[in-house]
């Protein structure tokens, strides 16, 4: 009987074919192109969430939770860029008691700007309520239906925030806004950081991975639900 002994195996149910496969320089270049890949990644995430792309507009919104640092540099440009109207989003602080008891991260805000010197009249406080989720969403379209509630002319406006925060900001707002209204968005630094070199520090890493992570849920699965 002749024949090949391999392919008459089985019956000839089981055959043998040549199969590519990566050599060392092969898995060489793949790490490489790996390690590569990571520091593109490390150099590039906080840049592209830490976005600033403000519209043209005289009207500011800011978002109550950021630091006094933060607050600061936005008083000075609501004064040095002509703008006129400013709106300060927040929700009411945990009622425990006392003093603080009905208080609204949005007043807070407002106070301290008007204790730099910012008028009263170009200064809204805007509540978001008590938002279980979502509370950037959420702050937005409570500034959405005071709008539309003062029948106030806006044409465009710039949403302040903090670093990493911004471009998830500006997500959520045209989320709440849709085509109505153009909405920009300034990011201010983060002084907890060198955003340069955020993986050396604690505070950097933590704010940089939680904002990734919350931007690709704010892409991929949020689902506007008023």
């Amino acid at each position: 009987m002749s024949g090949n002994p391999v392919s008459a195996a089985f019956l000839g149910l089981v055959s043998r074919k040549p199969r590519w496969g990566l050599t060392c320089r092969g898995w060489l270049a793949l790490l490489a192109s790996l390690v590569a890949l990571a520091i593109l990644l490390v150099l590039g995430i906080q840049p592209f969430l830490a976005i600033s792309r403000p519209v043209a507009s005289q009207v500011m919104v800011v978002e109550g939770w950021i630091p006094l640092a933060a607050l600061r540099a936005a008083a000075d440009r609501f004064r040095q860029e002509g703008y006129t109207r400013l709106y300060c989003i927040g929700e009411p602080l945990p009622d425990h008691g006392g003093a603080s008891t009905g208080a609204n991260y949005g007043q807070i805000t407002a106070n301290q700007f008007y204790e730099m010197g910012l008028p009263r009249g170009s200064v809204e406080v805007v509540s978001s309520g008590h938002p279980q989720r979502d509370r950037t969403y959420t702050g937005a379209v409570a500034l959405r239906e005071w709008i539309k509630a003062k029948e106030t002319p806006v044409a465009s406006f710039n949403v302040v925030t903090k670093g990493v925060h911004s471009r998830r900001s500006r997500l959520m707002f045209e989320a709440a806004f849709g085509d109505q209204i153009p909405v920009g968005v300034i990011s201010l630094p983060d002084l907890e950081y060198d955003p340069a070199r955020w993986w050396r520090y604690s505070e950097g890493v933590k704010e940089v991975i939680s904002e990734a992570g919350a931007y690709l849920y704010a892409r991929l699965l949020f689902r506007a639900a008023d």
